[in-house]
């Protein structure tokens, strides 16, 4: 399907409009005037764009002070931001890989922090045996913090049968979390505190919640002010600092944003159970259906939804989303078409 504007709570396709619920805006900041009006206001203090390195020496003062925010949001020491959460990814893993050989992900992982070495974390069922043996040696975890086609963060558990002869560093992409997950949506992060993690990471798209196209890094000063030394970061361009002005900004309206979210998914789900069909949580604006015929199914009730092949995952996936924007009439109408179903 081609469309020749943004899909907030409508899409037109082939001269129909039809309900959307679907994509990753799931505070609606890229079509929310206020957020509009404050990145039309930053245009006008940084330009359109910016190219220069971020190690030149011209400073612009939004990149620290976006930072700072990021890096007090997740309780961590330091934050770093980029131009996007795959690069973000990337970034870490090609540090990371300079003194750690061995990488263990967990299941159905994003690529953007999978490392082409990488051992899948379970075997079996049961955990990778190199991690419960008595070998000496720091080993590296990736997992989503909350995975695409699931509704409730990862259950890091699992760490207390690692063998204490491992040191380990836990890195964690938040881009379907960070924002709409944990109080105020700061998201997973800073929840994670097991005693045998000696270092925690995490990176995360900003394009999905918060509608700023970049990425973010957070973790301890010490790999920030690593990674910031780099080749791949100081040859290439930072985040457009439009839009960290914007977020810097946005706070309030990010947070009435997210109330009015949490408002929508209470509506929603409420006291009422939706059929087995679908899987879901209370919590999370994500609905999913495995039935091959949901997507003709709810385009016959005038609703499109998410529907493609996503990478790491055999089947179609299914993806119906809840954000802030959409109206109690829309919720309706969902809800009358997944009771039906």
């Amino acid at each position: 399907m081609t469309v020749d504007q943004f899909p907030d709570r409508t899409i037109c396709v082939d001269g129909e409009t039809y309900l959307y619920f679907g994509g990753t805006s799931y505070l609606g900041m890229a079509t929310n005037a206020e957020f509009q009006n404050l990145l039309f206001e930053s245009i006008k203090i940084w330009g359109t764009s910016y190219g220069s390195s971020r190690n030149s020496n011209i400073q612009l003062k939004i990149y620290q002070e976006a930072e700072d925010l990021f890096s007090k949001n997740c309780e961590a020491e330091a934050a770093l931001t980029v131009s996007s959460g795959t690069l973000a990814g990337r970034l870490v893993l090609d540090y990371l890989a300079k003194t750690h050989q061995h990488f263990y992900h967990y299941p159905k992982t994003h690529p953007a922090i999978l490392e082409h070495s990488s051992k899948p974390l379970f075997v079996d069922g049961a955990l990778h045996p190199r991690l419960t043996d008595e070998v000496k040696e720091s080993v590296v975890i990736t997992a989503d913090a909350l995975l695409s086609l699931a509704v409730q963060p990862t259950d890091f558990d699992f760490l207390d049968d690692i063998s204490s002869s491992k040191t380990i560093t836990l890195l964690i992409d938040e881009s379907h979390s960070l924002g709409i997950v944990g109080k105020d949506g700061t998201g997973v992060f800073k929840t994670i505190n097991h005693p045998s993690i000696s270092q925690k990471i995490m990176i995360s798209s900003l394009t999905k919640a918060y509608g700023c196209s970049g990425g973010v890094i957070v973790g301890n000063k010490n790999l920030i002010d690593s990674i910031r030394n780099v080749v791949v970061f100081i040859s290439a361009a930072g985040m457009n600092p439009i839009f960290l002005q914007t977020f810097v900004k946005g706070q309030e309206v990010i947070q009435n944003q997210l109330k009015k979210l949490r408002e929508n998914l209470t509506f929603v789900y409420g006291d009422e159970r939706l059929p087995q069909q679908f899987y879901y949580a209370h919590d999370y604006p994500v609905i999913y259906c495995h039935s091959n015929v949901i997507f003709d199914y709810l385009k016959s009730k005038g609703i499109i939804i998410t529907n493609f092949k996503y990478p790491n995952y055999d089947a179609l996936m299914n993806r119906i989303v809840i954000t802030a924007n959409h109206t109690q009439q829309d919720l309706e109408q969902l809800k009358s078409a997944l009771a039906a179903f």
